[in-house]
This record gives structure tokens, C-alpha cells and sequence, in this order.
């Protein structure tokens, strides 16, 4: 008989890459989606698994239609990935991005507890938790969170709310701190895709400049697809527990443009490439390197995708995409 899975956030860069692994293994998916009146299936179309997923309607918003979901349903693995996901708009929309990531974790922990207490579920933690806790320049699970944004607050809160869950009811619940993950189907107003989309933009033609704020931040990126393996791997052990998924290394902003432009076959980025201060966050976090040898050790999980092949990925997708005539 098939496992089934429910997955949150299934319209957005993560949730149909770890759909596309679940359904490789045999997994009915069900993908809860908010009441659209003309959803978008880009990602899932990308990935040619549109036809394969059962959608479910529900919002993390509203406690009552998760119950309703979670009851009829009755999945045996939760994938919590739906989120406001956007760090620079948490700030202008601080309610709502607390409402859907911390509160909404709440209510589907709940719905969880009461309808299908022997799921197991899996809560999309981040990076952006660790904030300005550098300790000695790597992250690990014993680090100590310092968010610097309304979205990075919003986490830990949901973080330690399934460590709760966890604690108090037995509920088998797993946190994945994922640092930054990429891949061709990463949404345009995320810094990487901006870069990747706006040198095949000028690559094409059809444009002459790209506008960026700082280009001093580093980050650790790795490839979503990489990423999905860790989230499922965490699920298959015998007991729920928390771990760092990243891949040890870092790039600055800059290195990221630098070699977009390459890929493309342009070289003088600084020719392109116009600072638009409109785009300074009131907080950044400066520097984030993940240390997985949690994950590498306990669940076998490591990145096959290095950094040079991912933007090369992204940049020649959004290069084809406007030689199609499409974003």
C-alpha cells in the first residue's frame, strides 16, 4: 500500500521538488493549495508532475481547514513548506508573515495531534533563525538564534513550537534548519533568481542593466533538489531529532554575480551591474555558513550540486525561458 504525503507550500520552489522525489517512490502526494482563482503550476509543470499530485484546498490561516484536511486525509507524512518566504517584504508585512509561519505551524501541529498523531511531520526551519550568532563562522544545531527579520523571528517561533509538540505529545516532528537552497525554479524576487533572470535578460537583449542592493553578504547555497533529499531522510529515522542541511561553504552576493555573467559569456559584470539602494534591508545578516555533520554522519545526506554547476543550471534556464519568449 502506498505512504501518503501532505505537502504545504506545494506551488513554491521546494514543494514540487520533494513531490517529484515522493511520487519516484511510490508516495500518494497531496498538496495542500490556498482557493485560487487561476493557480499557477509553472514549478510543477517545470518538473512534469502537475497530473501526478492530488491538491487539497486549505491555508495555514485558517485552523479550521487544516483540521478539515488533515481528517480526511489522514497523511502519514506532513511536509510543512508553505511560508511567507520572502525576508525584505517581512518587514512591510510583518502580521501576515507571522500569521502563516509561526501561528499557522501551530495550527497544523494541532490538527496533527488530534487526527493523525502517528504522522510524521517535517517543519522548514532556516538559516535566517541564526542571524547575527557567528560564533566561531559556522552554524550548527547548537548554535543560538539571533534573528534580524520579522521572517527569521517568524521561524523560530515555529521552531520551537514542533520542539514542543515534540517534547509534550510524542509527536514524531523534525525540523530541517535549511541554509539558502537555489534552482531554476526559485521565485523571481529572491536575489539569486534575480541575478540568473537579469543577466539572461541582458544576455538576450532585453535589457541593458541590473539593479541590486548589497553585494557584500555571503550565504551558503545549495541546490533545492539536493535539499528535498534531507527533509524525506529526516523522516525515515527511528527517532525525530533536528538538523542543519548545508554545504559548508560560502559565496558573497558578488561571487554569485560574477560568475552568472560568466556562464552567460559576459565578463565585465561591473558594466551591467547598478547598486539601487531601494533595496538595503533595515537589518542584514552579514555572513551564514552551515555546519551539516550532523546530517552527513546520522542520516547518510551530503550535496551532490556545487555551487559553479547551480548558477550555471539557473542561468542557462532563464536564458532558455527568454529565448522562448517566456520569464
Amino acid at each position: 500500500m502506498k505512504k501518503t504525503a501532505l505537502i504545504t507550500g506545494i506551488l513554491g520552489q521546494d514543494g514540487p521538488y520533494l513531490a517529484k522525489l515522493l511520487l519516484e517512490k511510490d508516495y500518494k502526494v497531496y498538496g495542500l493549495m490556498r482557493r485560487y482563482s487561476k493557480p499557477n503550476f509553472e514549478h510543477l509543470d517545470y518538473l512534469g508532475i502537475t497530473d501526478k499530485v492530488d491538491f487539497v484546498e486549505g491555508d495555514l490561516a485558517d485552523e479550521a481547514s487544516l483540521i478539515n484536511v488533515v481528517k480526511s486525509i489522514r497523511p502519514q507524512e506532513v511536509y510543512n513548506l508553505a511560508a511567507q518566504s520572502f525576508v525584505g517584504a517581512s518587514w512591510e508585512q510583518a502580521k501576515i508573515t507571522t500569521e502563516i509561519n509561526a501561528v499557522g505551524v501551530l495550527y497544523l501541529l494541532n490538527a496533527i495531534k488530534f487526527f493523525s498523531p502517528t504522522a510524521k511531520f517535517y517543519q522548514a526551519s532556516t538559516s535566517e533563525m541564526f542571524g547575527l550568532a557567528n560564533d566561531d563562522g559556522y552554524q550548527d544545531e547548537n548554535t543560538c538564534f539571533h534573528p534580524r527579520s520579522p521572517y527569521g523571528v517568524s521561524k523560530v517561533y515555529a521552531h520551537w513550537m514542533t520542539v514542543n509538540f515534540r517534547e509534550s505529545y510524542n509527536l514524531f516532528a523534525v525540523s530541517g534548519i535549511l541554509f539558502n537552497h537555489e534552482s531554476p525554479i526559485r521565485g523571481i524576487q529572491f536575489v539569486t533568481r534575480k541575478i540568473t533572470d537579469g543577466v539572461a535578460k541582458i544576455k538576450t537583449g532585453k535589457a541593458t542593466e541590473l539593479r541590486l542592493g548589497a553585494l557584500e553578504p555571503k550565504r551558503d547555497w545549495g541546490f533545492a533538489g539536493d535539499y528535498v533529499e534531507a527533509m524525506w531522510m529526516m523522516l525515515q529515522q527511528d527517532e525525530p531529532d533536528d538538523y542543519v542541511i548545508a554545504t559548508g561553504q560560502t559565496h558573497s552576493v558578488q561571487e554569485f554575480v560574477e560568475l552568472a555573467f560568466k556562464s552567460a559569456g559576459l565578463d565585465d559584470w561591473k558594466k551591467y551591474v547598478k547598486n539601487d539602494p531601494r533595496f538595503k534591508r533595515p537589518a542584514e545578516v552579514p555572513h551564514l555558513c552551515g555546519r551539516a555533520d550532523k546530517a552527513r554522519q546520522k542520516l547518510g545526506w551530503s550535496p551532490k550540486v556545487s555551487f559553479e554547476e547551480l548558477v550555471k543550471m539557473m542561468v542557462e534556464a532563464d536564458i532558455k525561458r527568454h529565448e522562448m519568449g517566456s520569464r
